[in-house]
């Protein structure tokens, strides 16, 4: 296979391993493990969220950003965090239906001025940590450009240490995988953490990663363990261990990844968007399973669309790709409807 195949490859199965991971997740999000289970079943998973198709949230919207931010940035992380800032800017005019509170504040920031290295508000939320595969995925030959392009991912809305060593920890593990494929044993950067990790909590969950993968533990008695037997919380460093266990647990097999994290409860659209990115650029686009991809609903970020942007990111252009935006007046609307019934479906049983 060549370079840029593999690249095209790596990348492609990235935006779409998040998107399949994010729809999926996304009816179940902020729902207790027993409560998701009760409303929507267990494993095999299937989209629940539109008559029997997926929707994608933000955290496939910002993947899509952080592509085309890309693109126009040419390897500079500086332009790159001027892209990412007004396609951030934008997108919170489109009033999407969901948005984190530390990553609304940020966007106003932009908006009034704040240039994107002074944004961030302080939280250690996890947005920062669903923009990260893609980046970890494109650049996977340099580090030092890697670390850059999450820093400044990241002070774009969250300025907590946690946030940027969390998704630093997510970038890397894409970096592993565009590079190695499935890992046979816990990567080097998990076992030295404190390299990359000053947060005693955050380091403490990460090194209890490989001695749950020598037992074999499966992906809710880690979360037990991390005492999240109701739900992954959106705390990076609760997000980022679990969504790094998946991905190292299971391996070759991309449906039980996203289906383990997901059926854990919490924030399920970020965690499996995450653990989808991860296996996607480890096992590359062929891995997604058919049925999760043509059942996603979506318009005009179509999975054309989507592959259409990993191949020119891929190919090395320069120029974003143009989104027929006003298809976003019609989507917007259905998606906020969408989500306004499954709030009320949520009042209803089974409890």
């Amino acid at each position: 296979m060549d370079e840029a195949h593999t690249a095209t490859d790596a990348l492609t199965g990235c935006l779409l391993g998040t998107a399949v991971g994010d729809a999926l997740g996304l009816p179940r999000e902020g729902l207790r493990r027993g409560r998701a289970l009760r409303l929507f079943g267990d494993a095999p998973l299937r989209h629940r969220f539109l008559f029997g198709h997926g929707m994608i949230s933000d955290d496939t919207d910002h993947a899509c950003f952080v592509a085309q931010a890309l693109l126009a940035a040419e390897g500079d992380p500086q332009r790159f965090a001027r892209a990412l800032a007004w396609h951030l800017r934008w997108w919170l005019v489109g009033l999407p239906a969901g948005v984190g509170l530390a990553t609304l504040r940020g966007i106003i920031k932009l908006w009034l001025g704040w240039p994107p290295h002074r944004s961030g508000v302080f939280s250690a939320g996890n947005g920062p940590a669903m923009r990260a595969p893609l980046i970890g995925a494109y650049a996977a030959e340099d580090e030092s450009l890697l670390r850059d392009l999450v820093r400044a991912s990241t002070r774009l809305t969250h300025t907590d240490p946690r946030a940027e060593e969390g998704a630093l920890l997510i970038a890397l593990a894409a970096r592993h995988g565009r590079r190695h494929g499935p890992a046979p044993e816990t990567p080097a950067f998990l076992l030295s953490a404190d390299e990359y990790v000053t947060d005693d909590g955050l380091r403490k969950h990460i090194e209890a990663i490989p001695g749950h993968l020598a037992r074999r533990a499966t992906a809710q008695e880690f979360a037990r363990a991390l005492k999240l037997e109701d739900g992954v919380t959106g705390f990076v460093t609760h997000t980022v261990p679990v969504a790094l266990y998946c991905w190292l647990r299971y391996p070759t097999d991309f449906r039980r990844a996203v289906e383990e994290v997901i059926l854990l409860g919490g924030d399920t659209d970020t965690t499996g968007a995450i653990v989808g990115g991860l296996m996607g650029v480890t096992l590359g686009a062929s891995a997604i399973p058919d049925e999760w991809l043509s059942g996603l609903w979506e318009w005009p970020r179509s999975v054309n669309w989507m592959r259409r942007l990993t191949e020119r990111l891929a190919s090395g252009a320069s120029l974003p790709l143009p989104l027929p935006w006003p298809g976003l007046l019609l989507r917007n609307p259905l998606f906020a409807l969408a989500v306004i019934f499954h709030g009320f479906r949520r009042l209803a049983p089974p409890y």
